[in-house]
């Protein structure tokens, strides 16, 4: 019954789309969790801070998400409230300049900003996630990341307070930011310096890295990409094979045999096959 007051009271706040117990497997690109209680999907920073002021009223947990490209949900229910920021999903183009909300696709970005001649998003080509989540870890691929393209940051801070951080203070380092030592914060938007190349050299790029993703990767199963981290002067997926798990399964999770750092949902994974796993 106090779920359905909660519902009610957001609704009257008008804070985004809410949804009542919506399966979480929905939101993750696992494909496994089980219903969160409620999932607000929000477009607005105003309404944000609502629902936050909201649920530290009321005393009920909170998580917020973007695309769910890194998580794993429980498959029990969420006993509280999802905020999603998938439709914070804004950008503009300003010279060699782009402004993205956190909602904002890499992919979609990555290719949009070839199309005008801007890059340094390459890599990004083949990340599923937005760029909240990839700004939170610092995302990479072939060499390179986001934070050697960042100018600023502008994140909500436990304060509920719009604060900008500049590339220096956000203390970017390997799969790493600082926003993972302030659990609290979240990335609202982001600042990019891009460089001007022709629209033919950044496609070629593009086009060549996905040729190398379709051929090594497993694509085609539910998976959140690269799991473990490299440790320094290793390769994580070379220590899986040599221990002999490339291809080990666990209910309906398994070992990629394209790719051993990847874990793949066969269809009919749990969170928990997945989670004994890892």
């Amino acid at each position: 019954m106090k779920f359905e007051k909660y519902y009610q009271e957001l609704l009257e706040l008008n804070v985004g789309i809410i949804l009542k117990d919506e399966p979480l497997y929905k939101h993750t690109t696992y494909r496994v969790g089980g219903p969160a209680r409620l999932f607000i999907k929000v477009k607005e920073v105003e309404g944000l801070i609502s629902i936050i002021k909201y649920c530290r009223k009321h005393r009920i947990q909170l998580f917020v998400i973007g695309r769910g490209s890194n998580l794993l949900f429980s498959d029990k229910s969420f006993e509280g409230i999802i905020i999603s920021l998938e439709n914070m999903n804004q950008y503009s183009i300003n010279g060699n300049e782009v402004v993205a909300q956190s909602g904002v696709a890499m992919i979609k970005l990555a290719y949009d900003c070839a199309k005008v001649g801007l890059s340094g998003f390459e890599f990004m080509g083949g990340i599923p996630g937005n760029i909240g989540g990839g700004i939170f870890m610092n995302a990479g691929a072939y060499k390179s990341c986001l934070s050697e393209v960042v100018k600023s940051v502008k994140v909500l801070d436990e304060n509920l307070k719009v604060v900008t951080l500049t590339k220096e203070e956000m203390e970017f380092s390997y799969r790493h930011s600082i926003i993972q030592d302030h659990p609290k914060w979240i990335v609202l938007e982001v600042t990019f310096e891009l460089e001007n190349k022709s629209v033919e050299e950044i496609n070629e790029k593009l086009d060549k890295r996905k040729e190398r993703r379709m051929s090594s990767q497993p694509w085609n199963k539910p998976s959140a990409g690269s799991v473990f981290r490299n440790p320094e002067g290793s390769a994580a997926w070379k220590l899986i094979d040599d221990a002999g798990l490339r291809g080990y399964e666990i209910g309906g999770a398994q070992v990629s045999p394209k790719h051993s750092n990847f874990i793949v949902n066969n269809g009919y994974a749990s969170a928990k096959d997945i989670n004994n796993k890892i």
